[in-house]
């Protein structure tokens, strides 16, 4: 295929929205993050004021890298990277902890990622 006409079929697919943007692939390492977790947040009530005020303030936390609204036991499920523990626990306690609409917080420590896709 030419590369007038790859580049054609690439602008139409932009256009159409399937490809809806470009990332590069950053190195979290280099970054300065060696704390992964990915956090489950139960709510106290399941109104859509409390699930609104919620998002609001985890769209302030710069340590909260993807907030997924779930269905389940618990609201919703975070993925936070930070540097090390220590980090954590501050934003655990004081970011998460000091959230009114909280009342329940579990954590999973990434050890390994052998497949990350994401990009």
């Amino acid at each position: 295929m030419s590369p007038s006409t790859c580049l054609r079929r690439v602008q139409d697919l932009e256009r159409s929205g399937i490809i809806k943007g470009y990332r590069a692939v950053l190195d979290r390492e280099l970054q300065g993050v060696g704390f992964v977790a990915y956090v489950t947040v139960g709510l106290s009530e399941h109104s859509k004021a409390a699930q609104k005020a919620f998002e609001r303030s985890i769209s302030l936390s710069p340590e909260v890298r993807e907030c997924h609204n779930i269905t389940g036991a618990v609201e919703y499920l975070l993925r936070v990277e930070v540097s090390d523990m220590n980090a954590y626990k501050h934003f655990h306690t004081n970011v998460l902890g000091s959230l009114p609409q909280v009342t329940a917080i579990t954590s999973y420590v990434v050890m390994e990622s052998p497949k990350d896709e994401r990009a």
